[in-house]
């Protein structure tokens, strides 16, 4: 097959897999690559590193079978640059090497290898492994979708060093919107919590959630093991974290409209009402305490109360009230 082939194949159906194989001598896998055509694959070749990697980004394969070792960038880095990266993290690679000793094995996993293959290659070996390993991959994204769907953002954290490891796309978004950063990097905060609440797990501690407010948004992080793992054996391993996003400004429109308040005097004495002093509500608000203070002020006038306590009942009670059909 020529590599230099524009990405569509009019031979093939519009939702055919795509499979990029990738070895420096490809007379070496052309009954492979004949064989993966027949079987209704969209094939891609490339013959180094480079270019399989700008072929991976252009293409976004289904799945990738990289030889091992190649003259240049051989297969262990370019498959840590591709789980590096997020638009190609999730797609599966299944090495194909001459190397079968442990130390080439582990290697290959290491550099996030899903699997691996021997040569000479078998065809309808490599068939079978592509078939389950795209199986698994469009099992895993459409749970993912389905997580997203329903509200639950969803990521997983390698303990070791706090990597995320994938996550959905209501996750990435999330975190980036709270937190900005690099898409693979985790927040130090939820880092921190992670490493406590896995200790506090393994210990038989009940379990906490994290909690994260921006202004009148917060998020919020439970830990799970993952499915396949223990409590006890995931110390080195990863950890299933689901997010769910509150938006308190419906809320505090509401205090807003039922004790006739300006937005920020509603956004104060919803804070009030959550047990926050006037130093948490300044650091929340991007304000000084003096500030606030001043706001407060303004809502025991308005509200013709003189302490906060007076002025969080009246608040509860008047927006129970306007809830009322």
């Amino acid at each position: 097959m020529n590599p230099d082939l524009p990405d569509t194949d009019l031979r093939l159906p519009a939702n055919a897999d795509v499979v990029l194989v990738v070895d420096d001598v490809p007379d070496n896998i052309a009954p492979l690559v004949d064989a993966l055509e027949e079987a209704g694959y969209a094939v891609r070749v490339a013959t180094g590193g480079e270019a399989a990697l700008q072929l991976a980004a252009r293409a976004q394969p289904d799945i990738v079978l990289l030889d091992a070792v190649m003259p240049g960038m051989d297969g262990f880095e370019v498959a840590r640059r591709l789980t590096a990266d997020e638009a190609t993290a999730a797609i599966p690679i299944v090495f194909m090497t001459g190397l079968a000793e442990t130390e080439h094995v582990v290697a290959a996993f290491a550099a996030g290898g899903t699997d691996y293959v021997t040569k000479p290659i078998k065809p309808r070996e490599v068939l079978a492994r592509v078939a389950t390993h795209l199986q698994a991959a469009r099992t895993q994204r459409q749970a993912r979708l389905a997580l997203d769907a329903f509200g639950h953002a969803t990521l997983v954290v390698r303990e070791r060093d706090g990597r995320r490891i994938w996550q959905t796309a209501l996750a990435r978004k999330l975190l980036g919107e709270h937190f900005g950063g690099a898409e693979t990097v985790t927040p130090p905060e939820v880092i921190a919590w992670v490493a406590r609440e896995s200790l506090r797990r393994r210990a038989g501690a009940d379990p906490l959630s994290l909690t994260v407010a921006r202004g009148a948004r917060r998020i919020t992080f439970t830990l799970h093991p993952m499915p396949e793992e223990t409590l006890e054996d995931s110390g080195d391993g990863e950890w299933l974290i689901v997010m769910r996003e509150s938006d308190d400004a419906a809320v505090i429109a509401a205090v807003a409209l039922a004790c006739t308040l300006t937005a920020r005097e509603a956004e104060v004495l919803y804070w009030v009402v959550k047990g926050k002093t006037n130093r948490d509500i300044g650091d929340i608000l991007g304000t000084s305490p003096r500030t606030i203070t001043k706001h407060l002020e303004h809502v025991f006038e308005k509200l013709g109360v003189e302490t906060r306590t007076a002025a969080a009942a009246l608040a509860l009670s008047r927006v129970k009230e306007l809830a009322r059909p």
